[in-house]
C-alpha cells in the first residue's frame, strides 16, 4: 500500500492532553499487595481467562518505582500497614489504590485490635471491590473505573 493512499483517507486530530490520559489510561502497571485469601483471586485476574492485557494491566510490577496502582487484597494488621504505606509512598505520582474484597474495604469478618478496619484508614482509596471472596472480573470493573478517572481528571494547564 503505497503513502499516498493512506494519506488520502483521512486524518486524526487530538490534543496532546487527551492522548496522554488515553496513553496512561491503557498501561495502568498494578503493584500486587496480596495480604491474604482475596491475593488468589487477583492471581486469578492476571491469568489469561480474563485478559487483563486488554486494560493494559497485565504487567504487575514488583517494584513501587514502576506501578501505578496498588491494590490491596485481603486483611491488614497493623505492624502490616507501615510496611503497605511506605511502598505507597515510593510509587510515582499520579497514583491509584484499590481495596479488594470486604477485608480490605472494611476489615471483613477480622473485628480485633491487631486488624486495620479498611485501609482507606492510611491510603486514598479509588476503587472499593466487595465480596468475600472477590470475584476476578470485579478487579476489571475496579480498573474500568480508575481508568474513567484517569480520562476525565483535569490536567496541568501552562495557564494556571
Amino acid at each position: 500500500m503505497s503513502l499516498d493512499r493512506v494519506m488520502g483517507e483521512g486524518f486524526f486530530t487530538t490534543t496532546l492532553d487527551s492522548l496522554t490520559k488515553w496513553g496512561r489510561s491503557n498501561a495502568i502497571w498494578p503493584m500486587p499487595m496480596g495480604l491474604a485469601c482475596c491475593a488468589i483471586e487477583m492471581m486469578a485476574f492476571a491469568g489469561p481467562k480474563y485478559d487483563a492485557a486488554r486494560f493494559g494491566s497485565e504487567v504487575f510490577r514488583f517494584s513501587p518505582r514502576q506501578s501505578d496502582v496498588m491494590i490491596v487484597a485481603g486483611w491488614c494488621t497493623y505492624k502490616m500497614s507501615h510496611a503497605i504505606r511506605r511502598v505507597w509512598d515510593q510509587m510515582p505520582d499520579p497514583k491509584w489504590c484499590i481495596a479488594m474484597g470486604a477485608c480490605a474495604s472494611t476489615g471483613g469478618m477480622h473485628r480485633c485490635y491487631g486488624v486495620v478496619q479498611g485501609v482507606d484508614n492510611f491510603l486514598p482509596v479509588d476503587a472499593y471491590i466487595s465480596g468475600c471472596p472477590p470475584r476476578p472480573e470485579s478487579v476489571i470493573n475496579a480498573i474500568m473505573k480508575i481508568q474513567d478517572k484517569i480520562k476525565e481528571e483535569q490536567s496541568m494547564s501552562l495557564d494556571s
